[in-house]
């Protein structure tokens, strides 16, 4: 057995730096814009195991074996899941239904600003609460993409866009999570989430606007941005606090959708906005593909639901899927569990991130039937030959959407191999304990480490996993409520979506835009810096400040 060890350096702000340098290093390699973001991802990830080796005393063969299952699990299950969701977007561009979603869309609205509140805002949201995982982004950067948007308005705005709901995403997954190593009803915590996040589903469709169309082409159309995110905030608080909290995002998201939909067939901004590049940034020429003029011709009924059909069944697949009855017949059809030797019970979480010595699991789960890749997968496939694809063509076409991502792929699996590493090393520990020192300001701190877990791991359940036992122990020590820490874990989460390395590969794969990760992620780390603080404001409140404290359940 090996105990981990939070400060091996003696010192808090040296054993701190020493902790930060992985992820630090990774983003500012990105940032550059000179580094190849999968050339990035392999420095850090060698500079993590030297850290975890030398510094924090991990066992090297320890060290390589997490990094190696950090690898695996970066392709089971995420990077399955972009690989299909691409191959699902390609079969639609090549049989033309895409353009067809593209003219169904253009029914709706020709407006740049409202097309983002249907797709990016409602349509994101849904496919976040029915399978997450990065599905969201890399549908929505599709869509947007292939409606002319510029590449890093479709990659930058669709992960702003993604925040809000992923608290909820792939059916709870993220609360499930956090109540499993608080101990804490998970009913309860959805429920504080849902005291929290509500407010950020109003101001996010705001924000996105102006982000887009600057101050005055929001106020243009704020009717519709008011409309959109009252009818995703007021179902995201009721089934959250008198539901459950499986199917907020859904119900919130379809709710959301038809309310803007119907919305709009009784009001129309005056002037319409129908440039689909950012207010303010000069995109070279060179990186955009000119936009085809769009044929205004009415869809027929038959067309409109061809257009529509791949979506439809897109959406049907992913519920399925997200469902856990059906997660626990498939994994009891197929399930492949692989403890890797030497590492899976290995290595203790001791005090104060654990409440005692507790082993930490390294487990393989080769669950191939109930990936959610899988059944994108399946969608695809029924899609394609509805469409009149031929099994031939379907595997070419399979083949040339490998060589399109293989690039993104490494760079995603060599990006879970730091969060495995970080995590199973007491790396990621230590910096949480660092946020955990500030004493009454925690609240607030305590809630930017959750978005720091999200920007490390790529993934809400991930920090919630990572730092809820943490919070629950700090607040206690603190007198402040375990439920409203961790809930703030979740809350604070979201808004690190938006800069974690793994969402921003996945959208400039999604958008055809490889090579630009860094200025993907130049123009949405202060988005999510300061919506990450607004959240932190909050949470404070609800821990001080009276009637927010009346909103903290006990």
């Amino acid at each position: 057995m090996w105990n981990q060890i939070y400060n091996p350096l003696g010192s808090t702000a040296l054993s701190t730096i020493a902790a930060a340098i992985p992820v630090v290093l990774l983003l500012v390699l990105i940032a550059t814009g000179k580094v190849k973001a999968h050339l990035a991802a392999i420095i850090a990830l060698i500079a993590a195991n030297l850290i975890a080796i030398v510094i924090f005393t991990m066992p090297a063969n320890m060290s390589i074996r997490a990094s190696l299952l950090g690898v695996v699990t970066g392709f089971f299950p995420i990077g399955w899941i972009v690989l299909n969701v691409i191959f699902l977007y390609r079969i639609t561009v090549e049989t033309g239904k895409f353009e067809l979603l593209q003219r169904a869309i253009g029914g709706v609205t020709t407006d740049r600003r409202l097309q983002l509140l249907l797709i990016a805002f409602a349509f994101g949201a849904f496919f976040e609460g029915a399978s997450g995982f990065g599905t969201p982004v890399a549908i929505t950067g599709a869509v947007l993409i292939g409606l002319g948007f510029s590449p890093l308005a479709a990659s930058g705005l669709s992960l702003i866009a993604n925040t809000a709901p992923v608290a909820y995403g792939a059916l709870g997954t993220p609360i499930q999570g956090l109540a499993s190593v608080t101990g804490l009803d998970p009913y309860v915590l959805g429920a504080m989430v849902g005291r929290q996040l509500p407010f950020f589903s109003l101001l996010v469709p705001f924000w996105l606007i102006t982000a887009f169309a600057g101050w005055r082409g929001m106020l243009a159309i704020w009717p519709a941005i008011l409309v959109t995110g009252l009818s995703f905030a007021i179902p995201q608080f009721v089934i959250s606090n008198y539901i459950n909290p499986w199917i907020v995002d859904i119900g919130a998201s379809l709710i959301s959708m038809a309310c803007l939909i119907l919305f709009l067939k009784v009001w129309q901004p005056k002037e319409l906005w129908l440039s689909a590049k950012l207010r303010g940034k000069d995109e070279s020429a060179a990186t955009m593909a000119p936009p085809k003029p769009m044929d205004k011709t009415a869809l027929t009924s038959a067309q409109l639901w061809g257009a529509l059909l791949p979506w439809i069944i897109v959406c049907i697949v992913m519920l399925v899927w997200g469902n856990g009855a059906f997660k626990t017949w498939a994994n009891s059809i197929f399930v492949w569990a692989y403890p890797v030797p030497e590492l899976h019970n290995m290595i203790n979480s001791v005090p104060p991130v654990a409440a005692k010595p507790t082993p930490q699991g390294a487990v393989f789960a080769f669950t191939y039937l109930s990936f959610t890749g899988t059944g994108m997968l399946i969608a695809a496939i029924i899609s394609g030959f509805l469409m009149g694809f031929s099994p031939l063509k379907m595997i070419a076409e399979y083949g040339r959407t490998i060589r399109v991502c293989a690039i993104s792929l490494i760079t995603i699996s060599a990006m879970l191999a730091i969060g495995t590493l970080t995590r199973l090393s007491g790396v990621d520990a230590t910096l949480g304990l660092a946020f955990a020192a500030t004493g009454v300001l925690y609240p607030f701190f305590g809630t930017l480490l959750g978005w720091l877990g999200v920007a490390l791991t790529g993934s809400d359940t991930a920090s919630n996993v990572l730092f809820g036992n943490l919070q629950k122990i700090t607040s206690e020590q603190l007198g402040l409520s375990p439920i409203l820490m961790g809930a703030a874990n979740s809350s604070g989460g979201v808004m690190g979506k938006m800069i974690d390395a793994q969402s921003i590969v996945v959208a400039s794969t999604a958008t055809n835009w490889y090579g630009h990760e860094g200025s993907i992620l130049r123009y949405v780390f202060l988005h999510s810096i300061v919506l990450a603080c607004l959240v932190g404001v909050l949470v404070t409140l609800q821990a001080y400040v009276y009637p927010f404290t009346a909103m903290v359940l006990k």
